[in-house]
């Protein structure tokens, strides 16, 4: 049986937590109604999971668990708060908090949340233990990363990661810059995973109306007079398999609290029903952004982020392991070669050097675009230097140059696309994303710029 400390002023709050518990003979529980006994009690026994009420007198719930992770206890702690306190258990679940509940506490929401609480401590224990050395040949199930070819001590030891966070069915947060390869990782734990036989479901946040959103992916009634008639949504298709939700930072504040929900409970209700629902579906989010910045403090919901970050993946950026660019480089030139027909041997030693230097703000993705685009140029059968666009040479010898000559605005705005679609391989979606515009007015401006060459 699994120990739990409850720790709360309130004897009958205790009283029938403890209760409780011990009627599911999956706990023990043992009680502190005084919170200043808690750190002996804690130097004297260990517990797989500790119930901590927020607001007691003498010590408060945040002073013990700032205490304890000051010590490195990682003993999961699940916060008791009433719907006053939600900003402070937010701030809990900062400092390292696996969860809270609110009173009154639901029976079955508490069961939940324990063994969700026993999963990630568990696998994270086994995580931990992984060896500092590893190579691709140790992963059990190596072939379900053979998308993401790399040498990097850093990947190899993500992929490990990866892999241990397949075998359990908890949801899995992925972040990193675009062009990474996050699509990628995902479907990798979900090969690696028992769901592998179920389907791959793969949705863009950002490709939906925020309005729109939640009856594409929960479902909705074909007529709201006759619930029974009803639109699957994409959370249906993916029953028995993987949901891949990706640019989670794009979602709707309403939309964000109906998915903490389902993360949390595996629960959610169809669009204009009033039926709760049981997903039986793995899920996997994704951001290229860092949603823990000052400026998505008011976009995005911060007890769900922290619930994101206890199984979260960060895939570093191409510039943080240089070892696999020439790897990368070698295996797309190889492919697209072959792909357009040309004999193409490899690389001039100079171009390389540059391939090597350049920072590739848009990634992997940036580097297989760089070299297509080389492959086309290349008249002979090496890729040299010459090949490469000029932009990646202007900005590897000139760093931070700026020179100042006085032109019309239009002018200097169709200079700025034009630099901004080269520095990004010509990708429009990430051009406008950095220019702040849509697609379609990017697409305008290039228009407006042909029309009057």
């Amino acid at each position: 049986m699994r120990k739990v400390l409850i720790v709360d002023d309130d004897v009958a709050v205790t009283n029938y937590f403890m209760v409780f518990l011990v009627q599911t003979g999956l706990f023990e529980p043992s009680v502190a109604n005084d919170s200043r006994e808690v750190n002996g009690i804690l130097q004297r026994e260990t517990f797989d999971i500790i119930m901590l009420d927020m607001d007691m007198p003498n010590v408060s719930g945040m002073d013990i668990l700032r205490a304890m992770r000051a010590k490195g206890d990682p003993t999961p702690v699940v916060i008791l708060t009433g719907v006053s306190d939600i900003d402070l258990a937010v701030r809990a679940m900062k400092l390292g908090a696996f969860d809270y509940l609110m009173k009154p506490v639901d029976d079955q929401n508490l069961l939940q949340v324990l063994e969700n609480a026993i999963e990630h401590r568990t696998l994270h224990q086994t995580i931990d233990q992984l060896p500092k050395q590893l190579t691709r040949q140790g992963l059990a199930h190596e072939a379900a990363f053979t998308q993401l070819p790399t040498q990097d001590d850093k990947m190899i030891r993500l992929f490990h990661q990866a892999e241990k966070l397949a075998a359990s069915d908890v949801s899995v947060f992925i972040w990193g810059e675009g062009g990474t390869g996050k699509e990628a990782l995902a479907r990798a734990i979900h090969q690696a995973s028992p769901r592998r036989d179920g389907p791959f479901v793969f949705v863009e946040a950002d490709s939906f109306d925020p309005d729109k959103f939640p009856a594409f992916f929960f479902g909705q009634a074909k007529d709201r007079r006759d619930s029974h008639e009803e639109t699957p949504g994409l959370l249906e298709q993916a029953n028995h398999g993987t949901l891949f939700l990706d640019n989670i930072g794009d979602l709707s504040l309403p939309s964000q609290v109906k998915l903490k929900r389902l993360i949390q409970t595996g629960e959610y209700y169809n669009e204009s029903s009033t039926s709760i629902r049981t997903a039986d579906v793995r899920m996997i989010v994704s951001s290229k952004h860092d949603l823990t910045r000052p400026e998505y403090a008011s976009k995005f919901l911060r007890d769900l982020l922290y619930h994101l970050m206890i199984n979260s993946i960060r895939i570093p950026p191409l510039r943080e392991r240089p070892g696999d660019i020439p790897l990368l480089a070698d295996l797309f030139l190889k492919e697209e070669s072959e792909r357009v027909g040309k004999r193409i041997s490899g690389f001039s030693e100079d171009c390389m050097d540059l391939l090597r230097t350049y920072s590739y703000p848009d990634n992997v993705q940036e580097l297989i675009t760089i070299v297509a685009g080389a492959i086309a140029k290349e008249e002979t059968d090496t890729i040299t230097a010459n090949s490469l666009p000029s932009y990646i040479r202007e900005r590897i010898e000139r760093p931070g140059e700026e020179m100042f000559h006085p032109a019309k605005l239009s002018e200097v705005v169709r200079e700025h696309v034009r630099l901004t679609l080269a520095y990004f391989g010509q990708q429009r979606e990430t051009a406008a994303e950095v220019l702040g515009i849509t697609p379609a007015e990017l697409d305008r401006l290039i228009a407006e710029d042909l029309s009057e060459e």
